[in-house]
């Protein structure tokens, strides 16, 4: 036995994340309809099971723990560090939380809570004023607050991978695609042809490289 700090066990952190990760969220999406608190419910169960593995119980470590001593032998897979699978099984010499997956897993989540707000302002001004809204992320996709949920649990996985959240994952953006789909036609039949307009100038979820280049749109869908 180690006289170290435990690994794992500590529910008081998984709480404490969860709550702090899920009012983080709250900020920036700030859900007000049916459909608002479906994704952000969905989101928010996958940010729970996260931390439970994180802090609370690995269980992908105990389920893989044979395989991955075989493969990677030298490697305390149940010390904390080791729940960084990406950077254990790459071999980095150098600190997991300082490794290329730990810094790229932080670019997207930090990517995607940035595009989440910066949607929102955009949406709630479109409400306001019922309108269209055609500006800001909503001129490069037509579901920027989806994207950047699939940022984030993207980064959360390059980070510290799961099976659970690695299952829930196509699940979720499966449910994302679905919502905005019903959104759309919702769009439709308030906003007619100019909504018509708008969605075959603007993909859904992943941008024209013309447009990420700084290419003005071919066409004014914002009027008429």
């Amino acid at each position: 036995m180690s006289d170290g700090a435990p690994a794992y066990g500590l529910w008081s952190l998984v709480v404490v994340n969860s709550v702090v990760f899920i009012a983080f969220a709250y900020s920036f999406f700030k859900p007000q309809t049916s459909r608002d608190w479906r994704s952000f419910g969905a989101f928010s169960a996958f940010l729970v099971a996260l931390f439970v593995e994180m802090y609370g119980f690995p269980l992908t470590i105990y389920f893989l723990s044979g395989w991955l001593q075989s493969r990677f032998p030298g490697i305390d897979w149940f010390s904390h560090d080791a729940g960084h699978l990406l950077e254990m099984m790459f071999g980095w010499k150098t600190n997991p939380h300082a490794g290329p997956f730990h810094i790229l897993s932080f670019v997207l989540i930090g990517a995607g809570f940035l595009l989440i707000s910066a949607a929102w302002s955009v949406l709630y001004d479109a409400q306001r004023t019922r309108s269209l809204a055609t500006s800001g992320p909503y001129s490069y996709v037509r579901h920027p607050q989806y994207v950047g949920f699939i940022l984030v649990m993207s980064g959360f996985l390059v980070q510290w991978p799961t099976i659970l959240t690695l299952a829930m994952f196509p699940v979720l953006t499966t449910m994302y695609v679905k919502l905005a789909r019903d959104e759309e036609r919702d769009a439709r039949a308030e906003f007619g042809g100019a909504y018509s307009r708008y969605a075959a100038e603007v993909p859904g979820f992943i941008p024209k490289l013309g447009r990420l280049l700084g290419r003005a749109p071919s066409s004014d869908y914002r009027h008429g």
